[in-house]
């Protein structure tokens, strides 16, 4: 890069930092095409394009918020920084699926009644002599421990929680389940 342009960026953040609105609007225009060629790093990512760059101008406006020149460090080098940040992080966001809204769930209820799937009373009666059975043969094949542990991690119980209502280290629950998994494998093959 020239020593013009980057005499030109960072007269630029200066100005931007100072408020000036008119700074700022040039400077996310001269930085744009960094922040797409950034984003295209992840393009075969879940993220559309113009939602890693969205998320990268975001990263851009941190950068310009943080930045000191008296650190040293040239802007676009940091902003580069921050931008790959923002992307990563709203890629960590994605991939934990934690706010996907409600709203565009339909209830399990609904989509078999949909589904046309009509449970007859012997379907019923056959599942849960099935159940009966299976559970009897976990109970021969398990200690009492294990059934004991089973049963809570069934009841949506954590490992932590486990060990503390049977008096055993969240290892020994662990192992328990290890040694549940293996011997229901053993059942079923």
């Amino acid at each position: 890069m020239s020593a013009t342009k980057k005499t030109d960026i960072e007269s630029l953040v200066s100005a931007a930092q100072s408020g000036s609105g008119e700074a700022i609007n040039a400077l996310v225009h001269a930085m744009r095409p960094t922040v797409e060629m950034i984003a295209m790093k992840y393009i075969h990512s879940p993220l559309e394009k113009d939602d890693l760059v969205q998320e990268g101008m975001i990263g851009l406006l941190a950068a310009l918020r943080a930045y000191q020149p008296k650190r040293g460090a040239a802007f676009r080098t940091f902003a580069g920084t921050c931008i790959e940040n923002a992307i990563q992080t709203a890629l960590r966001k994605f991939s934990r699926r934690k706010d996907v809204p409600t709203g565009n769930m339909v209830p399990l209820e609904d989509y078999l009644d949909h589904a046309g799937t009509a449970v007859s009373a012997e379907d019923d009666f056959l599942a849960a002599e099935s159940v009966a059975r299976l559970s009897r043969a976990l109970e021969q094949q398990l200690s009492p421990m294990e059934n004991e542990v089973l049963r809570l991690h069934i009841s949506g119980f954590r490992y932590a929680d486990i060990a503390s209502r049977l008096n055993k280290s969240p290892k020994a629950v662990d192992n328990a389940l290890q040694r549940i998994r293996k011997k229901l494998t053993l059942l079923f093959e």
